[in-house]
C-alpha cells in the first residue's frame, strides 16, 4: 500500500484534472475560489491542493500558466499584460516578506554577532537578492 503522502499526491493530481477542466471551460473568464469550489464539486481544501498540484503540472507540462487576481480570480492563459501585473505583483510580495526578514530577523541578529561568518555570508546573500528583486519590481 502507497504511503500517506503518496496517495495525497494522486488525490491532489486528479484535483488538479479537475480544477484545469473547470477553469478550462470558464476561458477566457477566471473564477474565484468560492465560484470553482462550486463548480467542480470540490471542497475547498481540494480545490487549493488541485490549484497548488495544478501550478506544477503545467509548469512541468509546458501548458499555460495559472495566475491569481483579486477581480478575475483564478485563470489560465491569461493575456501578455495579466501576466506581467500577475509577475509584478508577486516579485513585488517576495520584496516585501525578503525586507522584512532582513530587518525583523537578520539585522538584529548581525547587531548581535558582527564578527560571526555565518550572518555576514546571510547579509551579503540577501541583500543581493534584494538588489535583484527590487530590480525587477520597478523595471
Amino acid at each position: 500500500m502507497p504511503r500517506a503522502s503518496r496517495r495525497k499526491g494522486d488525490a491532489a493530481r486528479r484535483h488538479a484534472d479537475t480544477v484545469r477542466f473547470v477553469l478550462f471551460e470558464a476561458r477566457p473568464a477566471g473564477l474565484l475560489l468560492q465560484q470553482l469550489v462550486r463548480a467542480s464539486a470540490l471542497s475547498e481544501h481540494q480545490v487549493r491542493s488541485g490549484l497548488a498540484a495544478l501550478k506544477d503540472e503545467a509548469a512541468s507540462k509546458g501548458w499555460p500558466p495559472l495566475i491569481w487576481t483579486r477581480a478575475e480570480g483564478y485563470q489560465l492563459g491569461a493575456e501578455r499584460a495579466a501576466l506581467e501585473a500577475y509577475e509584478r505583483q508577486v516579485v513585488s510580495e517576495k520584496l516585501t516578506q525578503f525586507r522584512r526578514f532582513i530587518t525583523g530577523t537578520v539585522a538584529p541578529h548581525a547587531a548581535a554577532h558582527p564578527g560571526d561568518k555565518w550572518v555576514r555570508h546571510i547579509v551579503a546573500q540577501l541583500n543581493s537578492i534584494e538588489s535583484t528583486l527590487d530590480l525587477i519590481a520597478s523595471a
